[in-house]
């Protein structure tokens, strides 16, 4: 049985790229008023919830059930619209690698698509292949989306 592997999705959004990926790059703490899956995100260790050094710790529902982890951002690519997000302890503890990988695509018709990648390797066969996170995921950027949309046609 394999033992590692890579989910991936893909999926069309209405808001500008620039500001779907901002939301996750300086605004990630903001996530858990926008987003109907994700209960709560604390600062869990460090100063900054932007900073590499930063450890998060959050609760939120897949296939219906709580879970939690603790998040460490690895990599921010600022050019490329793309942050590498580090997932550990918690209901992660079954797996020695668990990144999930936001990108976010500006395409040359000006509309935008953001890919999730999660990459992963089990400690063991008997541990599921982690296939409700992509439908967190989605639910996720539909539900930040759908905000940031909405606050677009906010007339001040």
């Amino acid at each position: 049985m394999v033992l590692a592997g890579k989910l991936i999705t893909e999926l069309g959004i209405k808001a500008p790229g620039e500001k779907f990926f901002k939301q996750y790059a300086s605004e990630l703490h903001e996530v858990h008023n926008v987003c109907e899956r994700v209960h709560h995100g604390k600062l869990h260790e460090g100063e900054h919830w932007h900073h590499n050094d930063s450890v998060k710790h959050w609760t939120f529902v897949i296939d219906g059930e709580v879970h939690t982890c603790n998040e460490q951002v690895e990599e921010v690519d600022e050019e490329n619209k793309k942050i590498t997000f580090k997932l550990f302890g918690g209901d992660i503890e079954n797996y020695k690698v668990f990144n999930v990988i936001l990108e976010v695509i500006i395409k040359d018709n000006g509309s935008s698509a953001v890919r999730w990648t999660i990459d992963y390797e089990k400690k063991n066969e008997d541990i599921d292949t982690p296939n409700g996170w992509m439908d967190y995921l989605s639910k996720c950027t539909r539900d930040i989306d759908g905000h940031l949309v909405k606050g677009e046609n906010v007339v001040l």
